[in-house]
């Protein structure tokens, strides 16, 4: 096991450097253990804050789909369905970007920095053949490495030596002296639930159904990560007292800000769904013809005939009037 150790260690050695460089620069600027730790703790988070939108996203995907795994699960009953059932699955969260473990994910992710800080933290407090203080992977030439050097290798902050775990209480000369240790556990561990029950507390207002699995994952993982707190340096678990606050905050502002509202995820999915509206091609109305300009008589002589004689002109109408016939003359007479 020890040779595992050695081999990972070696293999990760240029990061503890980077990460001892990183911390002995903070240290330089603030001279004080615990606050150099928790602005190297800010910046990891905000590396990892991307990833822990995005896994929230997951987790409130997968509780939206719920009633649908629910049908594909009655649908496909039996060993023998258990193939499609697990295709059908794998589907479904393929087309709505769910994650069955996004909920445990932003806790998967704190592994590497809790190897890598542990490492950088044992460093710190490392001591010779001759038990003198020879502090690695910082800079020698830096203020943290000169005070390590001074102090003997311990790592003290406001009362406390964070190169210290709870365990053995002889460590701290008495109980009275472990119980901020044991307290540095159980504010990790009450963070960590914490953060859970925000996101159920939200599933719950929405109506949303929260997974047996993650129920699970959500009950023990807190409680393995108690026994790791307890075999860890204190520096180490002010790391995840800090990150599990900065991850609490996160998720109240997505909440606030509607980043991972179920309902508007849902309608966004709906829309999605819809055929797209066919395209109907409308002929414009012509406005109708004008008629024609009836042909106006010219004036002149009619057109002669070429093959004829010309048409006799009509005898024209005199204006003066007409002498009446006799016949009128003697009816009036009469």
């Amino acid at each position: 096991m020890a040779s595992i150790t050695h081999t990972i260690a070696s293999v990760f050695e240029p990061i503890f450097h980077l990460f001892g460089w990183l911390l002995a620069f903070f240290y330089g600027i603030i001279p004080n253990y615990a606050v150099a730790i928790t602005i190297l703790t800010i910046l990891i988070m905000g590396v990892l804050t991307p990833l822990t939108i995005k896994s929230t996203k997951s987790m409130i995907a997968m509780q939206k789909l719920q009633p649908e795994i629910k049908k594909l699960q009655q649908k496909y009953k039996g060993p023998e369905n258990r193939q499609l059932l697990n295709e059908e699955l794998m589907r479904l969260y393929r087309e709505e970007g769910a994650n069955p473990l996004g909920g445990c994910l932003p806790v998967l992710l704190q592994a590497p920095f809790l190897f890598i800080l542990y490492q950088v933290i044992r460093g710190l407090s490392h001591l010779n053949a001759a038990k003198h203080a020879a502090p690695r992977y910082i800079p020698t030439s830096s203020k943290m490495y000169h005070n390590l050097i001074h102090s003997a290798g311990h790592i003290k902050s406001f009362g406390m030596d964070l190169s210290l775990r709870p365990f053995p209480i002889s460590a701290h000369h008495g109980w009275v002296n472990a119980i901020p240790f044991f307290g540095f556990a159980a504010a990790a561990v009450g963070l960590q639930y914490f953060q859970m029950a925000q996101i159920n507390n939200r599933n719950r207002k929405t109506g949303q159904a929260i997974p047996s699995q993650q129920q699970m994952i959500q009950r023990f993982m807190p409680i393995i990560f108690a026994y790791i707190y307890l075999v860890i340096p204190a520096a180490v678990v002010l790391y995840m007292i800090v990150s599990t606050i900065i991850r609490i905050i996160t998720q109240d502002l997505m909440f606030r800000a509607g980043v991972t509202d179920p309902t508007r995820t849902a309608a966004k999915a709906k829309e999605r769904a819809l055929p797209a509206p066919e395209v109907v091609e409308v002929e414009e109305e012509k406005p109708p013809a004008k008629p024609a300009p009836k042909p106006t008589a010219k004036s002149g002589p009619p057109p002669r005939n070429r093959t004829g004689p010309a048409t006799p002109k009509p005898p024209a109408r005199s204006n003066y009037p007409q002498p009446r016939s006799r016949s009128k003359r003697k009816r009036k007479a009469r």
